[in-house]
């Protein structure tokens, strides 16, 4: 069932999907992968970022902070969850990701009215890099080749520079709350 968010009227893209390798800003070799599912591996790796977090550039309560709480974070969302991730030498350094913005979990994958809440976070040490924009289209790249359509997120409305990097991918403001600005993007067809 489609909701009451705004979306824009034309689709953006293409987008590129996973998986891709780039050269940072600072010259470092990123790894772009989207995991079909968060093995124990993965999930690990991508816990270990959480934990190596900057509590100060946390947005809306997430992520949350201590180990056990971002483990349970992630596979309580993580069966449902579309995932992109980006590594440096292995490690994950950055993590990308759309949440089913629905009640049923049944209707995933066969509703493309199901509207999906992004969330990205880059570590600290690998902002301003270039590896979110990169990180972003490659999500937004997937989710297109996968069949999603509609994506929507918040954002905390000091927050310029997150706000230029969705505007420039396509996302475009739909409302504004008191601390939040909501964005939304239509997913093209190819």
């Amino acid at each position: 069932m489609a909701g009451s968010r705004q979306y824009p009227d034309e689709p953006s893209g293409p987008f590129p999907a996973p998986p891709t390798t780039i050269e940072d800003r600072e010259g470092r070799s990123i790894e772009i992968r989207a995991p079909s599912a968060f093995t124990d591996e993965t999930l690990g790796d991508v816990v270990e970022m959480y934990t190596e977090f900057d509590p100060t550039d946390r947005a809306q309560g997430i992520p949350p902070t201590g180990e056990e709480r971002i483990r349970n974070w992630l596979e309580t969302i993580g069966d449902d969850s579309i995932n992109v991730v980006a590594r440096h030498d292995g490690d994950v350094v950055a993590h990308a990701m759309l949440v089913p913005d629905t009640d049923d979990p049944s209707a995933i994958g066969h509703d493309a009215d199901i509207e999906w809440e992004l969330a990205i976070f880059v570590l600290q040490a690998y902002q301003q890099a270039g590896i979110g924009t990169t990180l972003l289209e490659n999500l937004l790249g997937h989710a297109a080749e996968i069949g999603i359509r509609r994506v929507w997120l918040t954002v905390e409305r000091w927050n310029n520079p997150a706000i230029a990097l969705y505007e420039r991918v396509g996302f475009e403001s739909t409302g504004t709350e008191s601390f939040e600005q909501e964005m939304a993007i239509r997913l093209g067809t190819g």
